[in-house]
């Protein structure tokens, strides 16, 4: 009786937790190879019944070659920031970079949800997580900021960087596929100069019972 109880008791905490969690902001993918070029996505949802009117987005220091992916009934502004030092990379000087992007204009309905999407560079730092805190305005004029740390009730939206494969890696794996590859070949031929050989020497064993008998 104590243990279906307590079973009762774990399943209601847990379906009163789980919207809560859900109902975060959020940056998909959370996990990408350092020093590459990437699409993230922040996902929006309301927790309140009134609509989400507005979403401001802190970008990171480190992450350049921010862009915007238009979004149909929405405008957005960006503000931008020096870099120092200057960052160089494919083959130009880095001398600002992208500091906050706002979108306005839009709503996103009670019970549900919405994506805003960007493209960007981020930096040669496996291990490191990137914190995008965000600030979600709804149509009363109150704001929910996303901000805190990553166990907090409303934690900012983040990615964490990892190590990138290596060439040699990847070389490594070519390399093996190749040499199977062949490998695989050369068994297949092997296998059918056997077959050959063997209806050769099958006829041929044809062939002298058939002389042996007409001689009989």
């Amino acid at each position: 009786m104590k243990i279906r109880t307590i079973l009762v008791a774990t399943a209601s905490i847990a379906l009163l937790v789980t919207p809560a969690a859900a109902a975060h902001v959020t940056l998909h993918p959370d996990k990408v190879p350092a020093d590459s070029f990437q699409r993230f996505s922040f996902q929006v949802p309301v927790e309140k019944d009134i609509p989400t009117t507005k979403l401001k987005v802190q970008i990171p220091t480190g992450v350049i070659f921010v862009s915007v992916e238009p979004k149909p009934g929405w405008t957005y502004k960006t503000t931008t920031t020096k870099v120092s030092p200057p960052i160089s990379m494919e083959g130009e000087q880095i001398t600002e970079r992208t500091a906050t992007i706002e979108w306005s204009g839009g709503s996103i309905k009670p019970g549900e949800f919405d994506e805003f999407v960007i493209s960007a560079h981020v930096p040669d730092e496996a291990g490191k997580t990137l914190v995008f805190p965000a600030l979600q305005t709804y149509a009363d004029g109150s704001v929910v900021r996303w901000i805190g740390a990553l166990t907090a009730d409303e934690p900012a939206p983040h990615v964490a960087l990892e190590a990138a494969e290596s060439e040699n890696a990847s070389e490594t794996t070519t390399t093996a596929a190749a040499s199977s590859s062949t490998t695989d070949d050369s068994d297949s031929n092997t296998a059918l100069w056997i077959a050959i050989i063997a209806l050769i020497v099958g006829g041929v064993a044809l062939v002298l019972g058939g002389l042996r008998w007409r001689r009989a």
